[in-house]
């Protein structure tokens, strides 16, 4: 066994590498060496302390504080459109962007001087119109330093924006936000590493501006005369005063990126890791609190709430019965009492027209790729792939922007924004939409208590496991009142217990709500437990749409089939049953007319499974191999497949399975009655 800490023959970097690092290291090295070596050190307090290199300083603070600011408020939105807005020329606008950074300095200063100086393009206008001359004042200084350092933020800002998913910004104005809130409420907050780290070297780059400075605004002590020109005049009368005085220019520079610790592009808020939930907790949300999944009430409430809740965080009784009676001061409750009937004529990639009256839910189902996520981001408004007309009520709502539509989306990692807290982001759709920040909380806490997650509402996404995370999404959907609700997989992260509570909290709500709810989900217990109707997509078109006692007992579809756990062979009918897709032929009692399309639907525990041939009554005889056995219940499924019939599943008792000797790989005769398929018609 090799000893820990010593250092393998495969790790060990190359000699050719190596020693040009090295190289390179001290060739970087040597010259600030140098400052550190030829600095008086017992004059350096006298060089700083001098009327000029103090004077010099104050200056240098000013404009690159200005510079800093002015790159601020013009780098910020250049960067988000960089980031996020496709436009024809976005290639030559980056590279105007990254062009002050390759530039010579004094190229620079010059094309400042040809642009904005009294002979300049625009130097005579400004000085006509609002008397502003830019050459030899403080404010050139400004303008000379924004030109060379603003890259900096630009660059590092882009960066960060590019690295954030922009699932957390279309879940924001899915709630009501409207793009400036996004921006300012979660886009911003979400980037902030990006953006420190850029503006800290936008400001040091400013700080140590020379060359565009001395040729566009000149030399002026107290007027241009910056801290690098007074380095440059001291080189020639005090050369000891300019070794210090760029000693302390070098002490700025290194403190900015020690402080930023190598991170010079930042990282998006939302990558940080996903720390273990804390001892005692649980997915239920009821870490340290005393309560079980059995401690929920027929409502779905809760009992107590976080310790640390305020007065106006609580949801007592009092704001519970509001919200469920008829005062028109609880908002709540007046949305209760509107119905919202759904239209919608999708084109695109998903091709369907959808109706559905007020408190209809609908499940969409369909194998990856169906187009279900498609369908409901062109709902939102939020994809090129599809376009939907869309009608809720009585009002178009085709071409308002997302954030108008009043279309609640919980998407299928819930996108909970992780600088706020759980109340917070649950408060959210709320307070967009101009709920006094009280009355929002309390209403928020209300739904964090009927999901049961009620105690863990002052905690960051981070805090909170994935089931955890995913109510409290849930409960961010369900308070912002919407008229349409679409929820992407809403129930996929929490384990079996807490879904089937969350699920009947989910149902009790949707019972009284008056808009229309789309769930897109995996599970067939929640197709059927919380659906009115299951709509079911393949390559972007409905191949049913049904209630689910119809799609259960004729689905149109092999993958629906399979994911209610029937064995589903698609083929062509012939008089003696259906031919079949994959090979093989299945003898079935009334078959539709020959030449008709159809999915043959077989239960597994209508499969018999033989280690002989079997004799006697079956029609469907085939050979095959044990591929698989797994535990379903107190029964077993067998999948065995055959080069005779397409794979199927046979469900069997774990002392059948003994009997037969079954185990993968062993040889197998499968039968199935003509009575027992059942064909659908496609």
């Amino acid at each position: 066994m090799k000893r820990a800490g010593v250092r393998t023959a495969g790790t060990r970097p190359p000699l050719a590498l190596a020693l040009p690092a090295l190289l390179a290291v001290a060739f970087l090295t040597l010259p600030l060496l140098g400052i550190l070596v030829r600095t008086e050190w017992d004059e350096l307090a006298d060089h700083l302390r001098s009327p000029g290199t103090v004077e010099a300083l104050k200056l240098s603070l000013v404009v690159s504080f200005w510079a800093l600011g002015l790159s601020l408020l013009l780098g910020v939105p250049l960067a988000w459109l960089l980031a996020r807005v496709p436009f024809p020329g976005k290639a030559l606008v980056r590279s105007l962007v990254l062009l002050p950074m390759v530039l010579p300095p004094t190229v620079g200063g010059v094309a400042l001087l040809l642009a904005f100086g009294r002979r300049g393009l625009l130097g005579p206008w400004l000085e006509s119109t609002f008397g502003i001359v830019f050459p030899f004042h403080t404010s050139g200084a400004v303008i000379a330093a924004t030109f060379v350092a603003m890259p900096f933020l630009v660059i590092s800002l882009e960066g960060a924006l590019g690295g954030l998913r922009p699932r957390y910004e279309e879940t924001a104005a899915s709630l009501g936000a409207s793009p400036v809130r996004v921006f300012f409420t979660v886009t911003l907050p979400m980037v902030a590493p990006g953006l420190i780290a850029g503006a800290a070297l936008t400001w040091a780059r400013a700080l140590g501006e020379f060359g565009a400075t001395i040729t566009f605004a000149g030399n002026l002590p107290g007027t241009t005369q910056t801290l690098p020109l007074q380095v440059y005049l001291l080189l020639q009368d005090e050369p000891e005063a300019a070794t210090s005085v760029s000693l302390l220019l070098l002490a700025i520079a290194m403190g900015v990126l020690i402080a930023l610790r190598g991170r010079w592009t930042g990282t998006p808020s939302d990558r940080r890791p996903r720390p273990a939930p804390e001892a005692g907790s649980s997915d239920t949300g009821l870490p340290d609190s005393g309560l079980s999944d059995s401690g929920l009430s027929e409502s779905g409430a809760t009992g107590p709430v976080a310790p640390d809740s305020g007065p106006a965080e609580s949801a007592g009784p009092e704001s519970a019965s509001a919200s469920a009676s008829g005062d028109p001061s609880a908002p709540a409750a007046a949305a209760d009492t509107q119905r919202w009937a759904l239209h919608a004529d999708v084109t695109g990639f998903t091709r369907l027209t959808l109706d559905a009256d007020p408190g209809t839910t609908i499940a969409v189902v369909g194998p990856n790729g169906a187009g279900k996520t498609t369908l409901l981001r062109a709902l939102l408004g939020l994809t090129p792939r599809a376009h939907a007309d869309l009608r809720l009520g009585g009002e178009d709502v085709t071409a308002l922007p997302p954030h108008r539509r009043h279309v609640a989306w919980v998407p299928q990692d819930g996108a909970l924004f992780p600088h706020m807290s759980a109340l917070a982001n649950t408060a959210y759709g709320l307070r967009a939409q101009g709920v006094a920040r009280a009355e929002a909380r309390r209403e928020a806490r209300t739904w964090l208590d009927r999901l049961g997650v009620g105690p863990l509402a002052h905690r960051r996404p981070t805090q909170l496991s994935g089931g955890q995370a995913q109510r409290v999404a849930l409960a961010r959907a369900l308070a912002a009142r919407p008229r349409l609700l679409v929820l992407d997989e809403p129930l996929a992260a929490l384990d079996q217990t807490t879904r089937a509570h969350v699920r009947h909290t989910l149902r009790t709500h949707l019972a009284g709500f008056g808009g229309v709810c789309l769930i897109v989900t995996h599970d067939p217990v929640e197709a059927v437990s919380l659906a009115d109707r299951v709509l079911v997509l393949d390559e972007g078109r409905a191949l049913q749409d049904a209630t689910p006692v119809e799609v259960t007992r004729h689905p149109r579809s092999p993958w629906v089939a399979r994911m209610l756990g029937r064995n589903a062979w698609p083929g062509t009918a012939t008089p003696e049953g259906l031919a079949l897709s994959g090979g093989g032929t299945l003898v079935a009692t009334d078959p539709p007319p020959a030449g008709t399309p159809a999915l043959a639907i077989v239960a597994p525990e209508a499969v018999s499974v033989h280690r002989e041939r079997p004799e006697g009554s079956p029609r469907n005889v085939w050979p095959g191999t044990v591929r698989e056995i797994t535990a379903s219940g107190s029964r077993l499924r067998v999948l065995i497949t055959s080069d005779r019939a397409p794979d199927l599943v046979a469900e069997i008792t774990p002392q059948s399975a003994a009997e037969l000797g079954l185990a993968d790989g062993v040889r197998v005769w499968t039968s199935v009655k003509a009575t027992e398929p059942t064909i659908v018609p496609l």
